[in-house]
């Protein structure tokens, strides 16, 4: 053999693979692949979270290109992080840092460690500067302002900068005031500043306050018609409220608890409930245990007894119509009607917050008839000291005599263990006459000014009240002179209008707006209104007028709003005027054109203003207005 053959035996030995063994002997038939590491791929699920310090989230990562699927996580190329940029199991289960920051949540195949996939995680503290909106017209006080506005400003708000930014359509009419929590976590989703609004379809919806995202974060349906629990068509109770009734009045947040109280009215296979629920607002869901079934019974010979000395609670005939109050733990809720339809009464209802057990129950006119606490929508008042006030409407009234009896009155309460005892009242002296004439002096509530021991409410007849809260002044049938101050007819420009305005306050300053009427803006100054408006406004309002609201920044910058509502289904309108003078419109809806429009206001619609945002609940609709 040549030494060239020689070479290319040799050459051919050494380039035939080795025979691998099975561990028997022989050979292996089917040895393990060999990882493709160009196949091999990593995504991660959220790719992005923004998180309260110390709050959890979990991540999902999924390994494609090989049956190995395991991965390993880190936190900014720490393994497992640690507390300064927070854990992350090795399920992906992570708890952000106790403070603020942004970090990088990594999955790496471990067949693979070249392939890896990334989130970005961004710890935001809580921003205690914006104040969340838990209740209608922002506090207890019904005053309607809001002093913590630093975004908007007379000068910024005009139809060249500001306007619609966005809409959300909803399954009703929203006849609630929308309320506001900022920087609330919504699990799995992130932080989100949230707006919630209830309808008259028995839903509950959470929006993104800023209008990016959209759908809704959470809605919670309170019926089930597939079972037969639907809203209560208008025609069923002869309401003036339609197509439906469901959930009306503005409910009342627990920020502590994360808790949203309301009301929502059913008709389940046939027969009627108003039942109080307790919401997570994180979630929608159901608390304590689930709703309750409001339930009420008082001694009393009025109508609608038993005929044994009791009038029962009538959950078909009572419209749950104010807004709730929660003060010290309990949530109140006020009763009145579907028209005047009856035999109804005015009711407050109330129930532990942690266990929603009833507390106690009174009735208005246990031994008469009607007396609703309605007021437009407006709530029950509470002052500093922790008593309670209501404005009632038509229905008997024999307090004078000692009777229990406060039809047409402003009722001053208190609750002492398990009963509300009335502390003092006050009573127009012609009371029986505005009963006669359906002219409710509590088609509105009574406005607590701030800082004062003041208080200023008016009827359906236009008169105009201011009532010290210390000494209401009961009943005189000559006049009206026991209250602070009495101006008849100071709302409304003829004698058929009406008033459903509560009133809004801001430095020193009474405002309302009545049925067909401008926006009036009353001075208050030594301890009195002015007899006259100081300013009104150019346009005049039409049916219902407008419930009047004030943001402002401290004592500057005040701005009053209003939303208008327009007869036969037409274009809502917002209006914004400088609230040192009513006379100077600054915006309103229309001035863009179409641009703005947000579709039919619901009636006695009361804007919620809040960190450079105005929120406005119609038919079917939120809107939200900012700077463009």
């Amino acid at each position: 053999m040549n030494r060239v053959a020689f070479r290319l035996i040799l050459l051919a030995i050494a380039i035939i693979p080795p025979v691998l063994s099975n561990g028997c002997g022989g050979t292996n038939q089917n040895p393990e692949p060999e990882i493709n590491k160009q196949n091999v791929s990593v995504t991660i699920s959220p790719s992005s979270a923004t998180l309260l310090p110390s709050q959890s989230q979990p991540f999902k990562a999924a390994v494609s290109g090989t049956t190995n699927t395991a991965v390993s996580w880190s936190v900014d190329n720490i393994p497992g992080g640690n507390t300064s940029v927070g854990i992350v199991s090795n399920q992906g289960d992570y708890t952000a840092p106790s403070s603020a920051g942004k970090h990088t949540i990594l999955a790496t195949s471990d067949a693979d460690p070249t392939k890896s996939a990334a989130a970005a995680v961004t710890v935001k503290s809580p921003a205690a500067s914006v104040p969340a909106v838990l209740t209608e017209r922002f506090d207890s006080t019904r005053s309607a302002q809001i002093l913590t506005e630093t975004i908007l400003n007379p000068s910024n708000v005009n139809s060249k900068s500001f306007g619609r930014i966005a809409s959300y359509g909803v399954d009703g009419y929203i006849l609630t005031q929308p309320l506001y929590v900022p920087s609330l976590a919504i699990p799995g989703q992130g932080i989100f500043n949230v707006a919630f609004v209830a309808t008259e379809h028995d839903s509950v919806y959470a929006f993104d306050a800023d209008g990016k995202q959209p759908s809704p974060l959470w809605k919670r349906s309170l019926i089930d018609p597939a079972n037969g629990v639907t809203p209560v068509p208008q025609a069923d109770v002869n309401s003036t409220i339609y197509p439906e009734i469901g959930i009306t009045g503005t409910p009342v947040i627990d920020l502590n608890s994360k808790t949203m109280y309301l009301v929502a009215f059913t008709k389940e296979n046939g027969n009627y409930f108003q039942r109080l629920h307790a919401l997570d607002i994180t979630t929608g869901n159901e608390k304590f245990g689930g709703s309750i079934a409001i339930q009420a019974t008082v001694s009393g010979t009025g109508v609608g007894n038993d005929g044994n000395g009791n009038v029962p609670f009538q959950p078909k005939i009572q419209l749950q119509r104010a807004s709730l109050l929660l003060l010290k733990g309990v949530v109140y809720i006020a009763w009145s009607s579907h028209g005047d339809n009856g035999p109804y009464h005015g009711w407050i209802t109330a129930y532990d917050a942690a266990t929603l057990k009833q507390v106690v129950v009174w009735n208005t006119t246990p031994n008469g008839d009607d007396g609703a606490i309605w007021q437009s929508g407006a709530g029950l008042s509470a002052d500093s000291q922790g008593f309670i006030y209501a404005v009632t409407a038509n229905g008997h009234f024999d307090a004078d005599s000692g009777g229990r009896d406060y039809g047409d009155s402003i009722v001053k309460l208190t609750l002492n263990g398990s009963a509300i005892s009335v502390v003092d009242y006050f009573s127009p002296f012609n009371q029986a006459v505005l009963a006669a004439d359906d002219n409710d002096f509590g088609s509105a509530g009574i406005a607590l000014i701030p800082g004062t021991r003041l208080g200023t409410a008016a009827g359906k007849d236009g008169g105009l009240f201011l009532v010290n809260l210390d000494k209401l002044g009961h009943y005189d049938p000559k006049d009206n002179s026991v209250v602070l101050q009495y101006i008849p007819g100071a709302i409304g420009t003829a004698f058929t209008d009406n008033n459903f305005s509560t009133a809004a306050y801001f430095n020193g300053n009474v405002y309302y707006i009545g049925e067909n009427d401008f926006v009036r803006q009353f001075q208050l100054s030594g301890g009195l209104l002015s007899t006259f408006p100081v300013h009104q406004s150019g346009i005049q309002y039409g049916k219902f007028g407008a419930q009047p609201a004030v943001s402002a920044n401290g004592s500057s910058n005040g701005i009053l709003w209003a939303v208008e509502y327009v007869t036969g289904g037409g274009n809502g309108v917002l209006h914004a005027y400088d609230a040192n003078d009513v006379s100077k419109e600054l915006y309103n809806s229309n001035q863009a054109g179409s641009r703005d429009n947000f579709g039919a206001a619901a009636k006695f619609s009361v804007p919620t203003i809040i960190h450079g945002k105005v929120y406005v609940g119609g038919q079917n609709k939120l809107a939200i207005f900012a700077n463009m």
